[in-house]
């Protein structure tokens, strides 16, 4: 009789992480270690598939700040799926790809309670709630109703933005404690953020 492996449950946390802060990587800790995962996996994307295109930078700069981010926590990986494959980012190609890639884990894909009232736009949403679980990081003002099914996690609240990093950095204001020091350290050596972006 054939056994069959054990599957394993990885959680992946999309996003441009432009720059990496601290409020992402305590959501990807916090939300692997109350629902068990294996590990949770930081997803940057190459181009996300927003209708209002954002300006980023090169995706090697913002892969470079993730591995700084969590090369010191046994919990937290990288994932370059999109950054390999290239052109827009859709959610359902990634997991598609890494559903065939790796049969033996069930992925849960984490998106902010901001983000739910937006599934019903994503890109083949009704293929993709078959091949994935989601998780919803409840936010202060935002339902928790969805016509899709979400678990939802409580995690700490933090205020923070990437948005207002670089604002920060162009401003020439401190980040220290806002991002891991070595992202930090990365951002001044590279004169990141320091032009309008």
């Amino acid at each position: 009789m054939d056994v069959k492996e054990p599957q394993k449950q990885v959680g992946l946390l999309g996003g441009n992480f432009n720059p990496i802060h601290l409020a992402h990587l305590m959501i990807g800790e916090q939300v692997g270690q109350k629902l068990g995962f294996d590990r949770v996996e930081l997803l940057p994307s190459y181009l996300p598939p927003h209708i209002d295109e954002k300006k980023t930078i090169d995706s090697q700069h913002r892969l470079n700040m993730v591995e700084l981010a969590v090369e010191d926590n046994p919990h937290l990986s990288v994932n370059m799926a999109e950054l390999t494959r290239k052109g827009k980012s859709y959610t359902y190609d990634t997991i598609k790809q890494l559903t065939m890639e790796h049969p033996d884990t069930e992925y849960y894909f984490i998106i902010g309670g901001d983000q739910v009232e937006y599934l019903p736009t994503w890109h083949k949403i009704d293929e993709l709630v078959q091949i994935v679980h989601f998780v919803g990081v409840k936010r202060p003002g935002y339902e928790v109703d969805s016509p899709y099914p979400i678990i939802w996690v409580d995690v700490p609240q933090i205020q923070l933005s990437s948005s207002y990093i670089r604002q920060q950095v162009r401003q020439g204001c401190s980040i220290r404690y806002l991002v891991p020091e070595k992202v930090r350290e990365y951002i001044e050596e590279e004169g990141l953020y320091l032009d309008e972006l």
